[in-house]
């Protein structure tokens, strides 16, 4: 979930599109938020009901995208068809994929927060043209807080010598933990960038999970049941066609968040937190100090390396000299006020006041901020380990080590957007 930036601060979009798409086309470039910012008369709803999960009414808005263009469906086409072939040799002149369109899904709570965005492709087979598959595109990261998140916790993981390029191609299984679906948009991102990843996901409201899955296009053989089981006992044929295997890597379970942490027993390498409710709250179950959640979920990050990024808004740039947020916005953005304790507190939990500070002795653990681009949001990152050596330890130590990491990251995952922009803007070590 995020917070749109103030439009007395908003960049120009078109600029900011031209400086950083260099290499592959980045379908979720900023530049295309017009398409699936709008209004409400720019899309139709795709579904519409009440959670009983305090997250008010939950509905799914489709929009229009423009990429990838027609002229390049037909190479997706002929992909799917060549993936057939691959599953079911001997049939591939049988059974013909025709795509319909792509179109940008937006979960929304309450009719008013975007909580997610994501890119669908809508396909059908010949020889069964009255079923419509619709698939999220993997590759696609549409909102700059995800990108922040994955930017800054994959470079900082990197940084703990964590063997990343094995993880990558499947040679090592990475560990991964998301608290709180929305559209599952990060989830599968990371399991379709990096083969090794072995992705837990928890969500507390059902209907979350079931608007991904029948409205986003989430691979719905990632369902778990209570018992730990999936709910699905094999995928569907078409399923290899459309996911590759990224569909048998990912675990969704229907779980409060400390349930889970208190109950889990895997050791994780990394820990992706986005956990707001319809009033856009942030539960303070979830970064309270004295919390069972903190200190049980410190227990499950690996000790050489586990690596925790949280979303978190922050709207520091609106409050009042004083300090406080202005009365006749404190309802609508709440969280703001929040950021400090919560850096603090996850900090002094996880990697405790031995680690470092700037301008002091280097310590067990790392804990940094960065501001998001173009939006009101902050990623928080904590980790139990870093590899800058001994010494003093500098913001400009951590930057320059997170940068040069940054540029492994994006060669070895062939990530469409740069790291960069997204770990450069307002650092801050949490001491």
């Amino acid at each position: 979930m995020w917070q749109r930036a103030r439009l007395s601060s908003s960049l120009n979009l078109r600029r900011f599109s031209t400086a950083t798409r260099r290499r592959i086309e980045d379908e979720g470039d900023w530049f295309y938020s017009s398409e699936w910012w709008g209004n409400n008369s720019d899309g139709h709803t795709v579904l519409r009901s009440t959670s009983d999960k305090g997250n008010g009414v939950v509905s799914v808005v489709a929009h229009p995208s423009s990429r990838p263009d027609e002229i390049h469906w037909p190479q997706t086409e002929k992909w799917l068809q060549q993936r057939y072939a691959e599953i079911h040799p001997g049939h591939e002149h049988n059974e013909h994929f025709r795509i319909l369109g792509y179109q940008w899904r937006v979960l929304r709570f309450n009719d008013d927060t975007r909580q997610s965005t994501v890119k669908i492709m809508a396909a059908y087979r010949n020889s069964n043209p009255g079923f419509v598959y619709l698939t999220q595109q993997a590759h696609c990261l549409a909102v700059p807080y995800l990108k922040s998140m994955v930017s800054t916790g994959l470079a900082t993981i990197a940084s703990c010598n964590y063997d990343l390029m094995n993880a990558v191609h499947g040679k090592k299984t990475m560990h991964v933990l998301c608290i709180g679906h929305g559209g599952g948009s990060l989830p599968l991102f990371l399991a379709s960038k990096i083969q090794g990843a072995v992705v837990h996901i928890v969500e507390i409201d059902p209907l979350v999970i079931s608007a991904s899955i029948q409205a986003m296009g989430f691979p719905c053989f990632s369902v778990m049941t209570p018992s730990g089981e999936r709910a699905f006992s094999k995928p569907d044929s078409i399923d290899e066609v459309l996911w590759k295997g990224i569909h048998e890597r990912l675990f969704l379970y229907e779980s409060d968040a400390e349930e889970f942490i208190l109950n889990a027993t895997n050791l994780y390498d990394m820990v992706f937190i986005d956990a707001y409710d319809g009033d856009d709250i942030f539960p303070r179950k979830l970064w309270d100090p004295d919390s069972v959640f903190l200190k049980a979920l410190s227990n499950r990050l690996h000790p050489e390396h586990g690596t925790v990024v949280v979303n978190l808004h922050s709207d520091a740039d609106i409050l009042d000299p004083d300090g406080s947020i202005p009365s006749i916005l404190h309802q609508l953005l709440p969280m703001g006020k929040y950021v400090s304790e919560v850096r603090q507190a996850y900090k002094n939990v996880l990697v405790g006041n031995g680690g470092p500070k700037c301008g002091g002795k280097m310590g067990s653990g790392l804990a940094f901020s960065v501001s998001v681009p173009w939006v009101c949001n902050t990623s928080l990152v904590v980790c139990k380990g870093f590899g800058v050596g001994g010494g003093i330890l500098t913001r400009d130590m951590v930057l320059n080590t997170l940068i040069s990491k940054s540029y492994e990251v994006e060669n070895v995952l062939k990530l469409p957007f740069s790291c960069v922009p997204y770990l450069k803007m307002g650092l801050i070590l949490v001491e």
